[in-house]
C-alpha cells in the first residue's frame, strides 16, 4: 500500500470517529433523546416531545460545532508554535495571547468592582465579556507583533511570549485579590471553560476566526516544513522568516485568542493534540498534519464535552479538568508504546 492510499484511510477513518462523536455528543445531556427521534428531526419529522426539538437545535447542535471549532483550532494553532519553536512543550499559550484574553476578561469581571465610575456598568452581558476577552488578547498581540520585528531569535521571542503571559496572570493575581467574593467565583467559572453558553451570532463569528486562521496556516504550509529543518535550511529554500514568523503569530493570535474569548481558557488540547497526531500518522509533512490535528482536535473535544455533560443529569464538569483527565493518559500510554516522541 502506497503512503497516499494509507493517509486516504486514516483520513476516512478519523472522518468517521468524528461523525461517531458528534452523534453521541448531541445525543448526550441532561435529557436523555432517543437516536431515532435524533434521525427523525434532522429529517424534519415532529418529534413526539416539543422540548426535544428546541434541546436539540437550539442548544446541542450548536454546543457541538462549537466544540469542532475550539478544539480543532487549538490543536491548529499548538501545532504552529511547536513547529515554529522547534519545542514539544509549546502550545498555543506560549506567546501569552490566551493570558491576554484572561486578563481582559478579568478586567471586565474583576476590575470594575475596584472603579466606582464603572460601579453601575452592566458587565455580565457574555458579547461584552467575550469583546473585553478579545480585546485583551489583541492587545497582547500586537505587542508580540511588535517585538517579533525586532528580535531575529526565535527562542528569544519565546521566552518573551512567556514574560508576557507571567506578566498577565500577575496582574490577574492582583484583580482577584482585590475582588469581590462575587466576582472572583464568577471569573473562576469562566477559567473553566465552556462550549454551551456561545449565540448563534458567536458560533458564526468564531467559525470566521477559526477559517481565517487555518486558511492563514495552509499558506504556510512550505515554511513550516522548512521550519523543521532550521532557520539557516529555511533561510536557504527562499522562506522569508520575519513573514513566516509573523504570520504564524497572526494564525495562532486568531486561533487561540478568539477561542479564549469566547469559549475560555481550554487547556491541553493546543499541547498534546499534535503529538497525538504525529504519533498516529507517523509523519512530519503539514499537508497530512494541518487537516489531521484539526480533526483529532475535534474529536477529543467532543469527547471530552460529552463526558462533561454527566447524562441524565443538569451537573456539567468543568471541560478544562475533563480535557486533561481524559487526554494525558492517552498520550502517556502512546508515548510508551512508540518509546520515542516524533519531533
Amino acid at each position: 500500500m502506497s503512503p497516499s492510499q494509507k493517509y486516504r484511510i486514516s483520513f476516512l477513518c478519523v472522518a468517521l470517529a468524528l461523525c461517531v462523536a458528534w452523534v453521541l455528543n448531541i445525543s448526550s445531556g441532561s435529557v436523555s433523546i432517543p437516536f431515532d427521534a435524533i434521525l427523525s428531526s434532522f429529517l424534519g419529522k415532529p418529534l413526539e416531545v416539543p422540548t426535544w426539538d428546541y434541546i436539540l437545535w437550539d442548544y446541542r447542535i450548536p454546543k457541538s460545532f462549537t466544540a469542532i471549532l475550539v478544539g480543532g483550532g487549538l490543536s491548529l494553532s499548538g501545532l504552529l508554535m511547536q513547529t515554529l519553536f522547534r519545542n514539544p512543550l509549546a502550545g498555543p499559550f506560549v506567546l501569552g495571547i490566551s493570558s491576554g484574553a484572561s486578563l481582559g476578561a478579568a478586567l471586565l469581571l474583576m476590575g470594575a468592582s475596584l472603579l466606582s465610575a464603572w460601579a453601575s456598568f452592566s458587565y455580565l452581558n457574555d458579547i461584552s465579556l467575550a469583546v473585553a476577552a478579545s480585546l485583551g488578547s489583541f492587545l497582547v498581540l500586537m505587542v508580540v507583533i511588535l517585538v517579533a520585528n525586532r528580535v531575529k531569535d526565535t527562542m528569544a521571542l519565546l521566552i518573551i511570549g512567556l514574560m508576557f503571559g507571567s506578566i498577565t496572570s500577575a496582574i490577574v493575581s492582583v484583580l482577584a485579590y482585590f475582588s469581590t467574593a462575587d466576582n472572583l467565583q464568577r471569573f473562576i467559572f469562566w477559567s473553566f471553560g465552556s462550549v454551551g453558553n456561545l449565540s448563534q451570532s458567536q458560533v458564526w463569528l468564531l467559525t470566521g476566526i477559526v477559517v481565517l486562521g487555518g486558511v492563514l496556516s495552509i499558506f504556510s504550509i512550505k515554511a513550516l516544513n522548512a521550519f523543521l529543518l532550521g532557520e539557516n535550511y529555511a533561510e536557504s529554500l527562499g522562506v522569508s522568516l520575519k513573514k513566516s514568523r509573523f504570520i504564524a503569530i497572526v494564525a495562532t493570535g486568531l486561533l487561540a485568542g478568539g477561542i479564549t474569548a469566547f469559549a475560555g481558557p481550554i487547556a491541553f488540547v493546543g499541547l498534546a493534540v499534535p503529538h497525538l497526531t504525529r504519533q498516529i500518522f507517523d509523519t512530519m509533512e503539514h499537508r497530512i498534519l494541518i487537516p489531521a490535528v484539526f480533526l483529532y482536535g475535534a474529536i477529543l473535544m467532543l469527547l471530552c464535552d460529552t463526558i462533561a455533560q454527566w447524562p441524565n443529569s443538569a451537573n456539567v464538569l468543568p471541560i478544562n479538568a475533563i480535557t486533561t483527565l481524559v487526554g494525558a493518559p492517552v498520550v502517556i500510554w502512546l508515548l510508551i508504546r512508540k518509546r520515542k516522541m516524533i519531533f
